[in-house]
């Protein structure tokens, strides 16, 4: 038996051609199924298939008039139509003794609910120190779960994720390392000191500090010649560059980074001996470190600088408090040396301007 013959019913053996000439004759229903008894819409495709016209059963009937209905309620409780009325839009009547509904008002309630399980800690913090911060164990936790959205939002977006810094790239000759954009928190490399007061020092005060351009004085040569050293002392054979050294003892880098190039916590000035490095590290961008300086206002001059939050107005103290203790978690923080004072009030910190940028 052919593909296109029907194989049971009433027209058993005959092709679809025969059986469509035999409806349209008259002697079978057009909108008959051609296995007899069930009706189609009469609309044929791909030879033999056919739609019938069952009804749907009734709990899916059911259930599309529930679901149209429940869209009628929802539409009228809820503001869920843009449409204008009188200048505004239609909010909704809301649930019965709630009143309108918005996502705002939910928001509010929400926060209302966590701000009070917030606020016997929050409390204390404000007439607490951070290093009495870090002290209290119960407050310690609090603030290291409660500084990860703070630290995200002001201060991820330059130190990264969990303090680990940023790479900056890029010069206008080559693509190339340039070092850290911002300093990484999550070590134990400071430049202004690690302890959590001086972190929250920083962060309260700023740094915006400067190292000298030396293109007006120093030679080429002479530029050479100490960048060598300073590469050279972090890889542990500083005595190896005699040149660099003599030039590093007699010009005005001990002032700053000390006779044994160790730094200067309270000038803020880099330790040169380790292979810590704020900025490129290779030779061409230790060289260019020294040529242009940091902040001095040459335009091929490294930028560093780290905001002055409470100048800004941005985040209140408590917040920055926070921060310093959330900071200091990371791991890297130097140990405190004695108990801190139980409850005193950390003092306001003005604008702090020190020899080298940023608070590592």
């Amino acid at each position: 038996m052919s593909e296109d013959q029907n194989p049971s019913g009433g027209g058993q053996g005959q092709s679809r051609a025969q059986h469509i000439a035999s409806a349209e004759s008259g002697n079978r229903n057009p909108y008959q199924n051609p296995d007899g008894g069930i009706t189609t819409t009469g609309h044929l495709w791909d030879d033999d298939l056919a739609d019938f016209v069952n009804q749907p059963p009734k709990w899916w009937m059911l259930g599309l008039t529930a679901s149209a209905l429940w869209v009628v309620i929802y539409w009228t409780m809820y503001p869920a139509i843009p449409l204008a009325i009188n200048g505004t839009f239609f909010k909704g009547v809301g649930l019965p003794g709630t009143g309108q509904w918005t996502a705002i008002k939910e928001l509010a309630e929400d926060q209302a609910v966590l701000d009070a399980v917030r606020k016997p800690y929050e409390d204390k913090l404000k007439t607490m120190t951070p290093a009495a911060i870090l002290a209290d164990e119960e407050l310690s936790k609090y603030v290291e779960r409660s500084g990860k959205v703070l630290f995200s939002d002001n201060c991820g977006g330059c130190h990264g994720q969990n303090g680990v810094g940023t790479e900056q790239v890029g010069t206008k000759f080559a693509v190339r390392e340039q070092g850290l954009m911002a300093p990484r928190l999550n070590d134990d490399d400071w430049l202004y000191g690690g302890k959590v007061d001086n972190i929250h020092e920083t962060i309260a005060g700023g740094r915006q500090g400067m190292m000298t351009a030396h293109k007006d004085t120093l030679s080429a040569q002479q530029i050479d010649d100490v960048a060598k050293y300073v590469l050279a002392m972090s890889e542990g054979r500083g005595d190896s560059e005699a040149a660099g050294k003599k030039v590093f003892a007699e010009s005005d880098c001990t002032a700053c980074h000390g006779a044994d190039a160790k730094g200067i916590q309270a000038m803020g000035s880099a330790n040169l001996t380790d292979k810590v490095w704020r900025f490129d590290g290779s030779l061409e961008g230790i060289k260019q470190t020294i040529t242009y300086g940091v902040n001095s206002g040459d335009a091929n001059a490294r930028v560093a600088i780290m905001p002055n939050f409470t100048a800004a107005g941005k985040l209140s103290a408590v917040e920055m408090k926070k921060l310093a203790v959330y900071v200091y978690k990371f791991g890297g923080g130097q140990k405190e040396e004695a108990a801190p004072a139980p409850a005193a009030v950390a003092p306001a910190v003005e604008a702090v301007s020190a020899p080298v940028a940023e608070a590592k």
